[in-house]
């Protein structure tokens, strides 16, 4: 371990390339945290908020199968999924420490309004702040989210197998129309 006076006596730039790599890798850890969960934590009741309202004329039908294309978590991109549910709604990336401590978890993939309490009117702006009722991942209900980024669009609820471990998940939440593509 380095002390700060130790840090001084090295040559400035391999002191940079050291911080540089040191953040890289911190970076890349962070990154993966999202992609750590099992099948299980990704998997939901299947409840959703009783304000949430059906998509009126959703791209992908309740039954229909869609290729997910985003992959917040490990083993879903290119899984083939079945259409649990959709909703009309605004959804948000999120940043927010965990209720029983821990990281911060950044641009956590996806959190709907209605997940918020008493957000006020859709959309909320970036920097905008709001509890989470989520329950979807662990720490989440109870946590203050700082909003990232908002989108009006569609939301699935979806079941799939993961395509790394092949386990079944069940009613995942939430994935956005523009990570979904027809099945060819």
């Amino acid at each position: 371990m380095l002390h700060h006076s130790d840090m001084q006596s090295e040559p400035h730039f391999e002191g940079d390339v050291s911080h540089m790599e040191s953040m890289d890798r911190m970076e890349h850890m962070e990154g993966m945290e999202h992609m750590e969960h099992s099948a299980e934590e990704m998997s939901s009741s299947g409840e959703v908020p009783e304000d949430l309202e059906l998509a009126k004329n959703p791209t992908y039908e309740v039954g229909s199968q869609a290729i997910i294309e985003g992959a917040h978590m490990q083993g879903m991109d290119g899984a083939e999924a079945t259409i649990s549910g959709a909703f009309d709604t605004t959804v948000y990336t999120v940043s927010y420490t965990p209720t029983g401590g821990g990281e911060l978890v950044e641009d956590h993939k996806w959190v709907i309004h209605e997940e918020l309490d008493n957000p006020g009117d859709a959309p909320l702006e970036p920097g905008d702040e709001a509890v989470m009722n989520a329950t979807h991942m662990e720490g989440m209900e109870g946590a203050t989210a700082t909003i990232d980024s908002s989108e009006e669009t569609t939301v699935y609820m979806v079941d799939f197998v993961t395509t790394d471990t092949e386990e079944q998940v069940q009613n995942h939440k939430w994935v956005t129309e523009s990570e979904l593509a027809p099945v060819e």
